[in-house]
């Protein structure tokens, strides 16, 4: 998952479960939505992953938290505009 994220990136939090070396609680929220700051290249202490990410909340966390979000695609809407009706006064 590393080399196919960069910093910018968009990740989705689909663990939030303790710590997996000290076993205190995390202060990341599963279903939230974080953007990657830096990719460290270190190998996670559970052995799981090879990067650790620094989202900016606390330190850098395993990589196996996450899950990458596609980029949002920009599309064109069309939108109509509204014109007032004319009243004819009879």
């Amino acid at each position: 998952m590393s080399d196919a994220l960069g910093p910018g990136e968009l990740v989705l939090c689909v663990n939030a479960s303790p710590n997996h070396v000290t076993g205190q609680p995390v202060p990341l929220v599963a279903g939230e939505t974080y953007r990657v700051i830096e990719i460290m290249e270190f190998a996670c202490p559970c052995g799981r992953s090879d990067a650790l990410l620094d989202v900016g909340v606390g330190f850098a966390w395993c990589q196996t938290r996450f899950r990458h979000l596609p980029k949002p695609k920009a599309s064109a809407l069309t939108r109509r505009a509204s014109t007032p009706k004319k009243k004819e006064t009879v």
